[in-house]
């Protein structure tokens, strides 16, 4: 879930989903342990000038405090996720949300020394701070996964851009706007139906919270924490396939360079890197990038959505992508994800052969060029 970009709906929802209630949940027992938000800083920001007008200055240091915390939580997202670009990690997102779990892990445990009364009244501003960092990381990380679509820890936003996606649909379907292909009209509907998850899961996450809460006080935070262990873990164990050169020339043409993608040992389930990071690290002679998937067993929607962005990438940096290895049932999941008419047909090769042949015709158009 945290590999890569979220490129399809399905992606996207279960990001909302799953991350939405984890930040209700979260801010509703911060409301109930000190009385105070933590996923967003709206109200934050607002008390932050009542207070210094009313010359409480204490209590307004302390939410400039709890501000700036949010705001290194979202800095060390970019960070975190940087470093693991720089470092060619397979699963560049993960190490910001085990961040954000481990933090929430200690909250949890303050949360339960404060049921106890082991925690004194000083130290009790790490029962805001933390979650407020916590919050800061989750909704910086889901930001860039999803391409700027969701964020999870406020609602605010959600529901103005829900309200606009509506007034598209009524005016459609009261036929006062203009009709659009069945396609676009179907994006539109499953993007108001996502933004519709987001405040209905983060209010559930409320729910649940206040709940446990009221009858497990001291281990209230464990659910929320133990969730987003398991999710972050799913990333960690599942194999992921090798993307290795075994080959390039140029001879006077721009450069050619073909790719294998190798299986893990375990055959079963896998999936494909972040092939859009991966592309940083190819060396940028490279005009033209051949990627054998001949090795690899049938891939699904979320692997076609990846070489569609990998596509597109290279397209941006001047680049062309030919894949070998793609038979009926690879061009039928790429029909099934609605990207095969992104591809040239004459990029899409049975066998390695024909790919090369391809990438040969694809270096002699761009070689006038040089």
């Amino acid at each position: 879930m945290f590999r890569a970009q979220a490129h399809s709906f399905q992606q996207q929802a279960r990001l909302a989903i799953s991350l939405s209630w984890v930040a209700g949940y979260t801010n509703a027992l911060t409301v109930l342990t000190c009385d105070q938000v933590t996923s967003h800083m709206t109200g934050a920001v607002s008390h932050v000038g009542v207070e210094l007008v009313d010359g409480r200055y204490p209590h307004a240091v302390y939410l400039l405090g709890l501000i700036g915390v949010f705001l290194l939580g979202a800095f060390s997202s970019g960070v975190l996720t940087e470093f693991g670009r720089l470092r060619r990690f397979e699963s560049i997102y993960v190490l910001p949300m085990m961040v954000e779990a481990v933090t929430l892990g200690v909250f949890a445990l303050l949360v339960d020394w404060q049921a106890i009364g082991q925690i004194g009244d000083g130290a009790q501003v790490w029962l805001t701070y933390l979650p407020a960092y916590a919050m800061g990381l989750q909704n910086a990380t889901i930001t860039r996964i999803s391409g700027g679509v969701i964020r999870t820890t406020h609602v605010t936003g959600v529901i103005t851009d829900l309200g606009l996606e509506t007034s598209k649909l009524v005016f459609r379907l009261l036929g006062w706007k203009r009709r659009l292909d069945e396609r676009r009209a179907a994006q539109e509907r499953w993007r108001a139906l996502l933004l519709l998850t987001i405040p209905a899961s983060f209010g559930l996450g409320a729910a649940l919270g206040t709940f446990a809460f009221g009858y497990v006080q001291a281990w209230s935070m464990v659910p929320a924490v133990l969730f987003l262990f398991f999710l972050t873990l799913q990333d960690i164990l599942v194999p992921i396939a090798a993307v290795e050169l075994r080959e390039g020339s140029h001879d006077g043409a721009p450069i050619i360079a073909i790719y294998h993608a190798e299986p893990p040992a375990d055959r079963g389930r896998m999936r494909l890197p972040d092939l859009t990071t991966w592309a940083s690290a190819i060396d940028p002679h490279v005009r033209i990038v051949v990627l054998d998937l001949g090795n690899l067993p049938e891939f699904g929607e979320r692997s076609a959505l990846e070489l569609r962005a990998l596509m597109l990438h290279l397209r941006e940096e001047g680049r062309e992508l030919v894949l070998a290895g793609v038979g009926k049932q690879q061009i039928a999941n790429l029909q099934h994800a609605g990207v095969l008419l992104d591809f040239d047909a004459d990029d899409l090769c049975s066998d390695l052969h024909s790919a090369a042949v391809r990438a040969e015709q694809l270096a002699e158009a761009l070689a006038p060029a040089r």
